[in-house]
């Protein structure tokens, strides 16, 4: 193993491991040697923190002090761990821990490298290189009698906030009053802010940066509880704040009086005592009457309009809209009060279980998240517990095909980190995530059907906004005259003119207005344009979504020819599916001269296939043409049908004959 804990007994191993190892001298280190059957050992007397390289290779620099041999000139020196070791090394070096490693380089090092001109040299330690570190530790027992991790046996003390000072180290617990879920920060290290308090009711926000995701603080909601060693205290612009310094580290607590106490964290190896245990219960009792429980956390029957809020839910699905947005489908359990918007995702691939999707849309939602906060939707598994924060509602006025239009309630995920805005993934272990279970599997299914883009609810008919007169309701809460959508960039000397003074002028005129914007049409852009057909004139409407699927599976109830297949242009594979009673699905790969190319230059021909498998398809070939069998050779769809499809772009037109396929 790359690395290794060595267990010590009265200061002494319990196990020999390095008793087939020759051990060197500090002083005896030269470039160029052998050093896969040797070791070195020392005292850890320092501990840089975990750093990235170009190729965001993690870099971990740690000093050892000889300890046999300290008189000698040469009795620290420098050792650099890359990769998964250094990782592993930088969540259980603790400064004056006895450090061996086997399995080295040692490379020379410039004098202008080296501040006093001594420690010319330095080693370099990885897994490539079969590398091994051991770490000698002790073991310690927490409250329970429950065996703990391998720790250093070290005696901490906790500082209380009010009696922080710029300049100095410290230890401190604190409840959490505000943070902001780790992020990417401008350089290369996320970033993490933590506000605390304790029972001296004095605040400390806390700046927190690591090349590591996880090595930050595992915060849910206000209200936890942090430990956190070897913070720096420094005071800006007269106000005192903690930073990270080498070798901070962090536990989180829940802060739920009663609950188990369970330490979160990305090392596996910390220190934590009953003392310990008797401080999270501390803080736990000062916080339940002195700071009040989270409003910020609302369930989706419980939303408003304009509102911002944390949200437990579960993830259903997710899809790409664009490169500045993201969809995700949740739900609580809960139905909002209000209708609900739905996103329109033609041409995307909605990843998750249509069918569960579909059985639970009455009680699901749209959040569109954006910029920053995309990368991280795009992680997400299906089927995972989040907490989502700072999400904001909106009204959105939405055409429907009576007179009147309909406002519906819109989910946003804005880009930036203001307000703590970002997306955290709950454990299974988590209290809220067990609640959140239980709503789940007693929720109500059958409710209010989804259609024209919006879930409506029992409410639908308070929500209706404009009526044929034009007169806006009380329910348009938005004020028109908010930040613009859209920048002027000519015609600025013109003053604004109202609507209605507008309209009493007669034209041509010029003029420059501000409003919002009502309606628009098409609603979709693909509407802007119709099919035309040369030889009847016939004009028809590009088919939505759910028309184009409905036409390909009226093509698919048609049984492939066998004798259409494994021709000269294409070899054929035809396979039954297991559901939708045996459909018979059958893909023709078109031949290039007579060889078939690579997949994505290859031209497939798809008979049987639904929408979803088209779309499949088409995002691992270069091209994608439904057909149909006819009396003689493979035909496609009707002019309703795009002839053929690659990525996302369909092309319309004439229907042609496979035999067309080869010239």
């Amino acid at each position: 193993m790359p690395l290794e804990l060595v267990k010590e007994v009265n200061g002494v191993p319990e196990v020999e491991l390095l008793s087939e190892l020759n051990k060197v001298d500090f002083s005896s280190l030269q470039p160029g040697c052998d050093y896969s059957k040797k070791y070195i050992q020392g005292k850890l007397s320092l501990i840089s923190s975990l750093t990235y390289g170009g190729n965001r290779t993690a870099v971990l620099k740690i000093a050892l002090q000889e300890q046999e041999n300290s008189n000698s000139e040469i009795n620290t020196i420098n050792v650099l761990f890359f990769g998964k070791l250094a990782k592993d090394c930088a969540k259980v070096f603790y400064e004056g821990d006895t450090i061996a490693v086997a399995g080295f380089t040692v490379l020379s090092a410039s004098s202008s490298t080296s501040r006093d001109g001594k420690h010319c040299l330095f080693l370099k330690a990885f897994e490539d290189f079969r590398s091994t570190v051991y770490v000698y530790v002790k073991s310690v027992r927490d409250f329970s009698a429950e065996s703990m991790s391998l720790v250093p046996a070290t005696h901490y003390i906790y500082t209380p906030l009010n009696q922080l000072k710029g300049g100095t180290i410290v230890n401190v617990y604190g409840v959490v009053k505000f943070f902001k879920p780790p992020y990417l920060s401008k350089g290369t290290d996320y970033c993490s802010v933590v506000t605390i308090v304790d029972q001296t009711n004095v605040k400390l926000t806390c700046l927190l940066f690591s090349g590591n995701y996880e090595a930050l603080p595992i915060i849910y909601k206000n209200g936890d509880i942090v430990r956190f060693h070897r913070l720096k205290i420094q005071v800006y612009k007269k106000e005192t704040q903690g930073i990270t310094s080498s070798g901070f580290s962090s536990l989180t607590f829940e802060g739920t009086l009663g609950a188990p106490i369970i330490p979160r964290t990305s090392s596996k190896y910390f220190n934590f005592t009953a003392e310990d245990h008797k401080m999270v219960e501390a803080l736990r009792v000062w916080a339940s009457t002195h700071i009040s429980p989270s409003s910020t956390l609302v369930k989706l029957c419980d939303v408003q309009p304009l509102q911002y809020f944390d949200l437990t839910c579960q993830l259903l699905g997710k899809a790409e809209v664009d490169g500045a947005s993201f969809l995700l489908k949740v739900w609580d359990g809960t139905r909002t009060p209000f209708p609900s918007w739905r996103v329109l995702i033609q041409d995307l691939v909605l990843e998750g279980d249509l069918s569960h999707i579909h059985r639970l849309q009455n009680l699901t939602v749209d959040i569109l998240v954006y910029d920053n906060h995309v990368q991280v939707a795009k992680s997400l598994k299906v089927g995972s517990f989040l907490r989502i924060y700072s999400l904001h509602t909106k009204l959105q006025s939405v055409n429907s095909e009576n007179q009147a239009t309909l406002l519906a309630l819109e989910f946003h995920l804005h880009g930036g980190t203001s307000y703590g805005r970002g997306i955290r993934v709950l454990p299974e272990s988590n209290s809220d995530v067990d609640q959140l279970k239980k709503v789940l599997e007693s929720a109500d299914l059958t409710a209010n059907q989804c259609f024209d883009g919006i879930c409506h609810s029992e409410h639908e008919d308070s929500f209706r906004t404009l009526s044929s007169s034009g007169s806006v309701s009380l329910y348009e809460v938005e004020r028109c005259q908010q930040l613009s959508a859209t920048i002027l960039t000519d015609h600025q000397y013109l003053e604004k003119t109202p609507i209605c003074a507008i309209l009493k002028q007669n034209a041509p005129q010029q003029y420059r207005i501000r409003a919002k914007l009502r309606s628009y049409k098409p609603r979709i852009l693909f509407q802007s344009v119709k099919l035309h057909c040369p030889k009847c004139h016939a004009l028809q409407e590009v088919p939505h979504e759910g028309d184009l699927d409905a036409i390909l599976q009226e093509g698919a109830s048609k049984t492939p020819d066998i004798k259409l297949q494994n021709t000269s242009l294409y070899d054929s594979k035809m396979w039954t599916t297991t559901d939708q009673g045996e459909r018979k699905v059958a893909v023709h790969f078109v031949k290039n001269n007579g060889i078939l190319p690579l997949s994505n230059d290859c031209l497939i021909l798809i008979e049987g296939g639904t929408l979803g498998e088209i779309y499949k398809l088409a995002n691992k070939f270069h091209s994608v043409i439904p057909v149909r069998s006819g009396h003689e050779d493979l035909e496609v769809l009707d002019l309703s049908a795009p002839f053929l499809i690659q990525g996302k772009i369909h092309h319309y037109g004439y229907a042609f004959k496979s035999g067309n396929f080869g010239n």
